[in-house]
């Protein structure tokens, strides 16, 4: 575990995950475990400020290419990073590639001097039927995470072995991204990592819920796939990515104000 210090300024790089997608927020600005996390912080640092260049989407390479000079820029103290997933779902796995770019990433960041964070993605094959697929590599992905937190001395948040993880109330209804629970859980799970006050019970199971009938959970599963993965399979045969034409929601950190909603 960190021990928590007086951080300034946070900025979060990476992909949807900390862009907030499944977590929507005020004027169709999603929200997320990020804008969660620094809320926390903001409690016993009412100075924080706060910005958040994730974009949807993005590789490692892009975020390493296009996020990560922005965000030493900024001089952050405090930097979190969600990176390597996107890779995992293409067609192309390049784990040494991959590594290459997240070691880049936590190199540069830790020189600065900044505080660096980051987690390990769930096993996303116990929800997504397709996640079954590309276990084998999620969990080169969160080995190499966890060698490279090790090396760099990064913060890590392991949320692969936590049996929670799989409860379905964690994702959205696209089972790829973290529901709103999910993304208060991850904050809460940031927060308890840093030593911060009010999080032990982040990782507890939530509370019992009666298991839908296997018929209604094979129609669940159509409905998913035809909703999601063929929309999902379309766009990738186009071409299109899902960050197309966004650009990061808080590219200048600012005052963080909380939200009291979710």
């Amino acid at each position: 575990m960190t021990v928590s210090h007086a951080f300034t300024r946070y900025v979060a790089i990476g992909d949807s995950l900390s862009e907030g997608i499944g977590d929507p927020g005020p004027a169709g600005v999603h929200r997320g475990w990020a804008d969660r996390f620094a809320e926390i912080l903001a409690q016993t640092q009412p100075g924080l400020t706060y910005g958040n260049l994730a974009v949807r989407g993005k590789t490692s390479t892009q975020i390493a290419a296009d996020q990560l000079g922005p965000a030493l820029a900024l001089r952050p103290d405090l930097v979190t990073v969600t990176t390597g997933m996107n890779d995992v779902v293409r067609p192309r796995y390049d784990p040494e590639a991959v590594a290459a770019n997240i070691e880049e990433t936590f190199a540069r960041l830790t020189a600065s001097g900044a505080r660096v964070a980051t987690m390990t993605f769930p096993d996303l094959g116990k929800i997504s039927p397709v996640a079954r697929r590309v276990r084998p590599r999620i969990l080169d992905l969160n080995a190499r995470l966890r060698d490279l937190a090790s090396r760099y001395e990064v913060a890590l948040l392991d949320l692969f072995p936590l049996p929670f993880t799989a409860d379905p109330r964690m994702w959205s209804d696209d089972r790829l991204h973290a529901s709103p629970t999910g993304h208060t859980r991850i904050a809460a799970g940031m927060a308890h990592t840093f030593a911060l006050p009010g999080h032990a019970t982040w990782s507890h199971p939530l509370p019992p819920t009666t298991r839908a009938p296997t018929l209604k959970a094979l129609g669940a599963d159509l409905r998913w796939t035809v909703d999601h993965v063929g929309p999902w399979a379309w766009r990738r045969l186009r071409g299109h990515t899902p960050g197309d034409g966004f650009t990061a929601k808080r590219p200048v950190p600012g005052p963080v104000r909380p939200q009291h909603a979710g």
